[in-house]
């Protein structure tokens, strides 16, 4: 299983709202979270079988940034 972690903008529990089903279809992901508290709001993926890629365009879909750090 891999981590990936992503500077984001999703900033808030509305935002998470609005990417939960996003990530939540994604094939592979195991699990993931947002640290809001952090400056950067670090996304954090623990995924299987998705690539870093797949995981910013999904959030890119949803209407959020990602850039992996």
């Amino acid at each position: 299983m891999e981590t990936y972690k992503f500077k984001t903008n999703i900033n808030c529990g509305n935002c998470v709202k609005a990417v939960t089903p996003h990530l939540n279809k994604l094939e592979g992901v195991q699990e993931w979270k947002v640290d809001t508290d952090n400056p950067d709001k670090v996304l954090e993926v623990k995924a299987d079988a998705v690539d870093a890629q797949t995981i910013e365009n999904t959030v890119k879909k949803a209407g959020f940034e990602a850039a992996q750090i």
